[in-house]
């Protein structure tokens, strides 16, 4: 029922980038680039959810970093991701800050500190472990050092004024302890198996391999017709379509047994 409910938070999502004014130049760079074994750069400044003052390679120590790019405020996409990925790390034994981190990182330059520290709460309030505190760190930045963040990760995001958000694509990033690339994850759902491997060979300094981005349909935008993908709309019905099955059939049992213990007696 989870993967129903984010399907159609997807569609309304999907309908709101299609009434945006972005232009096709610039959802067609609203990817994930692959960039294994590049180096991100670790003298970034940014602000922690503390509002001090940290460099980007702070966050590392000797853990491989999950580094999640996104923004605050977004309404839909980020929170599909971390709650997907708050899901897959319930399921692997050690806690965050144990074995690796993560570093969260604003896209929206008008976000301060202060709702990162919301934002922290939130998240550690579902993950329900309290050594999340010590590794996982939420980040707010000046544009300059956010453009070069995303731009060595191959993050592309575009702001659009038609529906005053950020468009992205969704998913995280795995790098190693000093900071290299090793493997990415698409969509809002995760293997923990998968991760659990990631992280390992990203700590042995290890770069996974290139990976599929049919997830990332969601986002894709054809110039020439000025619309989305008919395979992007067709599974959006269909998850729209189970959505609405899934709760009539609910209702349809959920009276069935009324009745039936009203007629019990």
């Amino acid at each position: 029922m989870k993967h129903i409910l984010r399907g159609l938070l997807l569609f309304f999502c999907l309908n709101a980038f299609a009434r945006g004014a972005l232009p096709p130049d610039a959802l067609a760079k609203i990817a994930f680039d692959q960039k294994l074994n590049a180096q991100v750069p670790l003298d970034l400044p940014f602000r922690d959810e503390k509002g001090r003052l940290v460099q980007l390679g702070d966050c590392f120590g000797s853990k491989p970093v999950i580094l999640v790019l996104g923004y605050y405020g977004c309404p839909m996409l980020c929170t599909l991701v971390n709650d997907g990925l708050i899901e897959t790390l319930q399921d692997l034994k050690p806690d965050i800050g144990d074995e690796f981190n993560i570093v969260s990182v604003s896209v929206d330059p008008g976000e301060k500190p202060a709702l990162a520290a919301a934002k922290k709460k939130e998240y550690l309030r579902r993950y329900g472990r309290a050594r999340g505190d010590e590794g996982w760190h939420f980040l707010t930045g000046d544009e300059e050092p956010i453009r070069r963040l995303a731009s060595a990760a191959g993050f592309g995001y575009a702001y659009d004024a038609g529906v005053k958000q950020y468009a992205h694509p969704t998913g995280f990033i795995v790098l190693t302890p000093h900071g290299k690339i090793s493997r990415y994850f698409f969509g809002v759902t995760f293997s923990p198996g998968e991760l659990r491997t990631a992280l390992a060979n990203a700590s042995a300094e290890k770069t996974g391999s290139r990976i599929e981005q049919l997830f990332l349909l969601c986002f894709h935008y054809t110039p020439i017709t000025g619309k989305y993908g008919a395979l992007v709309m067709n599974a959006v019905r269909v998850s729209a379509a189970a959505a609405l099955l899934a709760l009539a059939g609910s209702i349809f049992f959920m009276t069935r047994r009324d009745r039936a213990g009203k007629a019990a007696p």
